[in-house]
């Protein structure tokens, strides 16, 4: 009777071992799923910065013409003027968060953007899992500079004050008529305001006028 628990015993040992591996296989599986999960997570977060890092740094680097055009001045309130000399600053931030930038692009179809991918600097680690101590995280993001305004023709525009005897021409005309019309730039959440193509000195900062956000890439 004693041969026989002792023989039952004996069979059951190596189940036992083998469920107990099993089972340790399983939670050193998951363990190293959370820490690719983790890397994943941080890869994301330094491409976001990365991307909003570059469309704030060019959203700063817009300024006013000098000179009034309507189509010049309507592309840039439209968001429409951006280039690529922002992806610095995306670099920047994406070093400043354990990573390294792969590309960066911008576009200004159907919006002004830029959308970075980004790699982490860390491997996942080793794991039970085959690859993983060289594996490591990648992430994309956009980052769009939405127009909060959109530029009209002034079609109300003031009154323009009475010519004065000098400003006649020998015919008796006048050279008004001449003159660029104010435009209107109507703004979703700001307070609306002319641009007077005569006096260009008191325009609003152009950050107030756009947004920065991420997006769907």
């Amino acid at each position: 009777m004693a041969d026989s628990r002792a023989r039952e015993a004996g069979q059951a040992f190596p189940v036992y071992i083998a469920v107990v591996a099993g089972l340790l296989f399983l939670a050193f599986a998951f363990f190293a799923i959370g820490q690719a999960s983790m890397k994943k997570n941080e890869a994301q977060t330094a491409a976001d910065a990365a991307a909003l890092a570059a469309a704030l740094d060019a959203r700063g680097e817009w300024s006013w013409p000098r000179g009034f055009d309507f189509e010049e001045w309507d592309d840039l309130i439209s968001g429409r003027d951006i280039g690529a000399g922002s992806c610095s600053a995306a670099g920047r931030l994406a070093a400043e968060n354990g990573a390294h930038q792969i590309s960066c692009g911008s576009d200004d179809w159907p919006e002004a953007s830029y959308t970075v991918t980004v790699e982490t600097n860390q491997s996942v680690g080793s794991s039970v899992i085959p690859g993983t101590e060289t594996k490591k995280a990648q992430a994309t993001a956009r980052a769009v500079i939405e127009p909060r305004c959109r530029l009209e023709e002034d079609t109300d525009p003031p009154p323009s004050p009475t010519p004065s005897p000098s400003q006649e021409d020998s015919e008796g005309d006048t050279d008004e008529g001449e003159k660029q019309q104010p435009h209107k730039v109507v703004c979703d959440d700001e307070e609306d305001f002319r641009i007077d193509p005569e006096n260009l000195d008191l325009l609003p900062d152009l950050a107030d006028l756009f947004s920065v956000h991420l997006a769907d890439k």
